[in-house]
């Protein structure tokens, strides 16, 4: 520890390893570690469904204006957990680290792991560290799976989608990508365009508790954008979706920045930023009940469900005009979460 940086003997099982758990991951993570090393984690379960996730965290640059790559991995997963309609309560970790990478990021990167989890009330209960050699990787790779528990007797899915629903978009769309861009081209914007990374837990509960019966399904817009989403919520529940363009919640300094890039802010990656569906006589109240949060004061409804006519996704400009929303085929923007 006395190095400063990774070396590769910290991935070797044994004492250096030890050392590196010992005397900086664990009390880092400090009260939401489970504290126990061994081999499986062991969990008591008090029902009889649960919501399982996997994701991994590849995002450069891995420090931004407001988070990081810790912070992004604890939301993203929670994120993930809460869509499904269940309540997030146990988080893994898994760091693969670059040789040399400095001991006072991986201390940076923790200690945001371990505010993100504190605001989500989830647990870090097991975990994994590996190193590479310099250069086989970039720096620090993160590796999450998340276990949540249905505690509300609801069930949310395409399945439950019907012609008339409305579409609820909770935050400012693209502006993940703009920020992230901006740091690494150079762009100026980062300052005025922040990260939308958060958790969105709290917010998912309180529409669930009040409003529960009314939500159909929802998503959480990450890599590929709104458009994304709802392409594969249209396929999958065999319906149409129309939005309108000017009611598409977009900062903007993020349609500057994206008209500068040549970007469409529909494809645009988020990281705190859910696409709902909801029965119609219910929106407004789920809208408010979403504008009540601090991730949620953008939130807008940008479009309602039609039966299957043509293409699954069509956006409505301001002049009128309709025009297909195609499902993305390839990545614009590559490594934002």
């Amino acid at each position: 520890m006395t190095t400063g940086v990774i070396q590769l003997d910290h991935g070797t099982g044994g004492g250096m390893s030890q050392e590196l758990i010992a005397e900086l991951i664990a009390p880092r993570l400090g009260a939401v570690h489970s504290g126990r090393m061994e081999d499986s984690a062991v969990l008591e379960l008090e029902v009889n469904r649960i919501a399982l996730t996997t994701d991994s965290f590849v995002i450069d640059p891995i420090f931004f204006g407001n988070g990081d790559i810790g912070k992004l991995a604890v939301c993203g997963t929670v994120n993930d957990l809460a869509v499904s309609g269940a309540v997030p309560r146990y988080l893994t970790l898994s760091l693969v680290l670059e040789e040399g990478f400095a001991l006072a990021d991986l201390e940076r990167v923790l200690d945001s792991v371990r505010e993100a989890a504190a605001a989500a009330r989830v647990e870090v209960v097991a975990g994994d560290t590996k190193v590479v050699r310099a250069g086989e990787i970039d720096r620090l790779f993160i590796n999450t799976a998340g276990v949540g528990l249905f505690e509300r007797d609801l069930e949310l899915g395409v399945g439950r989608v019907v012609t008339g629903d409305t579409v609820i978009v909770t935050g400012w769309l693209g502006n993940h990508s703009i920020h992230i861009l901006s740091l690494r081209e150079g762009l100026g914007f980062e300052q005025r365009v922040l990260s939308d990374c958060a958790p969105l837990d709290g917010m998912v509960g309180d529409v669930l508790e009040e409003q529960g019966r009314s939500v159909r399904c929802m998503r959480d817009i990450t890599r590929g954008g709104l458009g994304t989403v709802l392409n594969e919520l249209a396929e999958g529940a065999g319906v149409s979706i129309r939005i309108e363009r000017q009611r598409l919640p977009i900062q903007h300094e993020t349609a500057m920045a994206a008209d500068m890039l040549g970007v469409d802010p529909l494809y645009l990656a988020n990281e705190g930023n859910i696409c709902m569906l909801v029965a119609p006589g219910a929106a407004a109240e789920i809208l408010e009940v979403v504008r009540r949060h601090p991730n949620g004061g953008a939130a807008q409804i940008v479009g309602t469900v039609r039966e299957r006519e043509g293409s699954p996704v069509t956006i409505v400009g301001t002049d009128g005009t309709e025009t297909v929303v195609e499902l993305l085929y390839g990545a614009e923007l590559p490594r934002l979460c």
